[in-house]
């Protein structure tokens, strides 16, 4: 009896590649894995719907499940609005707007944000730190290598669109795993999600072979 594999969609985090899941490991009996490459935003005002609906173009199997990493987390449920999905999972992420942190609140309301230089925007890595607080600039520096997308435009888009997300209520179907450690998106602000002690908001490259198992268990 031949097996039907189930179809994967990853989405890393902001600015990054999919190299980031190289350290997730998946039985290849069960599951076949598909990797996306974030998108150029059309333009400054496109609106996370419709950039979603063309991620969403991306995905060719029926009933995929979606596997988000911060950013990427939030862009999958967008995606998940235009597809038939079987199941999210968030890694890393918030499922609604409620779980963003106070700064990143404060950033948003104060609109401080705008005054920040476009071509500094470029350097993700002291961007990240003037967004998420010192705390991030250690596990930006682990993350760096896989900082790949530096376009200006993707960036002002992206930050924009996190501190404007207006998700009220969790989507169904949605499994959330989240770091106690996460120092960009505490898990104070966080529900119902499965913990990974010690984890960071990198822990895609540092707990892989537990989440690993999570995923793997979970669908």
């Amino acid at each position: 009896m031949k097996i039907v594999k189930k179809h994967i969609y990853f989405v890393p985090g902001l600015a990054a590649s999919p190299k980031i899941f190289d350290r997730i490991k998946l039985p290849e009996s069960k599951f076949e894995c598909h990797f996306i490459e974030w998108l150029l935003p059309l333009s400054d005002d496109e609106s996370i719907e419709n950039y979603a609906k063309r991620m969403a173009r991306l995905v060719t199997h029926d009933a995929p499940i979606l596997i988000g990493v911060s950013f990427g987390g939030i862009m999958v449920q967008e995606m998940s609005k235009h597809l038939n999905t079987q199941k999210i999972i968030l890694i890393s992420s918030v499922k609604t707007m409620h779980e963003l942190p106070a700064r990143l609140k404060f950033i948003q309301k104060s609109k401080v944000y705008k005054l920040f230089p476009a071509k500094a925007i470029a350097n993700i890595e002291g961007f990240s730190t003037y967004v998420f607080g010192e705390i991030a600039k250690k596990r930006i520096a682990l993350y760096k290598e896989y900082l790949s997308v530096r376009d200006e435009r993707y960036l002002k888009w992206a930050i924009y669109q996190v501190l404007h997300w207006k998700q009220k209520k969790p989507l169904k179907n949605t499994l959330h795993i989240h770091g106690t450690e996460d120092g960009v998106f505490p898990v104070k602000y966080i529900k119902n999600y499965i913990p990974i002690k010690k984890g960071t908001h990198v822990m895609i490259l540092t707990k892989a072979k537990e989440i690993s198992k999570i995923i793997t268990e979970s669908v």
